[in-house]
């Protein structure tokens, strides 16, 4: 049991390494952002729809219910995506991807409204931990201030992140992890497709290999993985062991977009990194 514990608890940190390469991804991918995603998920729909080929992975929708929950967890998703990627040309990776880590705190307050799971008190601790790592990052407040801006950005792109997820949660308990993700993206590729009309997508020819791994590693490996995480974990308990997106991340900025991280960004993340560790053990406890 502790063995399967382990395997699940590896399997979502390595998404959670995946899916950290968003941050300097996004900040240097130099395109318009509704763009960027189009380009991100109609990559990673395509490859995932092979994969589910191949592993014969069921793609039928068994109800209208599923299908409503997979337009609205896709909108929240394509949302949290564009919010979160101007968090991060506005301010830096470490605070774009920071401000977006206040979602383990809603999820852990919304989650119970929508599924049924009890509330643990432990959460408000966790979150305020988490809160007080931003606040130690963060800046001086003004809203002249474009990190402030990316900061408010950010904390939107929680809220939708954290409602993906719940719905994302109901749906994986009658659905493959794989055919969440394809449904999800190929909705948010349907969407935005107008905007290949009426923004500049010429960026493309210079920043496909980019753009590449953003679809593939990023979106189809790791989001798939993180979803699949939600068959063995809550959706709180994932939230908040995934808050080592940060650290990775800014780790990720500092050798690939040389942004050098202050003594405040270490002090808040070695904050934030402990709500995982304590999340952890809970979570291979219960």
């Amino acid at each position: 049991m502790n063995n399967q514990h382990n395997q699940h608890l590896f399997l979502l940190l390595l998404a959670t390494l995946f899916i950290s390469t968003s941050g300097a991804l996004g900040k240097y991918i130099d395109m318009p952002i509704p763009v960027i995603i189009w380009w991100r998920s109609i990559i990673a729909s395509v490859l995932l729809y092979v994969f589910c080929r191949y592993k014969n992975i069921s793609l039928k929708i068994k109800s209208k219910k599923e299908t409503i929950l997979f337009i609205i967890s896709a909108l929240f998703l394509a949302t949290h995506w564009i919010t979160y990627f101007y968090a991060l040309k506005l301010s830096n990776v470490a605070i774009g991807m920071l401000s977006l880590f206040v979602y383990p705190i809603l999820t852990a307050f919304l989650e119970p409204l929508f599924i049924k799971v009890k509330f643990d008190p432990i959460y408000i601790l966790l979150g305020v931990m988490v809160l007080i790592g931003i606040y130690i990052l963060a800046p001086e407040f003004s809203l002249e201030s474009t990190h402030v801006k990316g900061i408010l950005f950010g904390l939107a792109s929680a809220l939708f992140y954290a409602l993906r997820n719940i719905i994302s949660k109901q749906l994986v308990a009658n659905n493959n992890g794989t055919s969440i993700m394809l449904f999800q993206i190929g909705i948010i590729s349907i969407v935005l497709s107008p905007v290949l009309f009426f923004m500049d997508t010429s960026g493309i020819v210079t920043q496909f290999p980019y753009v590449l791994t953003l679809a593939i590693v990023t979106t189809a490996v790791g989001h798939t993985m993180l979803v699949n995480s939600l068959k063995h974990f809550t959706v709180s308990t994932a939230s908040i062991i995934s808050s080592t997106q940060p650290i990775l991340g800014i780790v990720i900025a500092f050798f690939f977009l040389n942004e050098i991280p202050t003594w405040n960004t270490f002090f808040g993340g070695l904050i934030i990194l402990s709500t995982v560790v304590i999340e952890s053990i809970r979570s291979k406890k219960a």
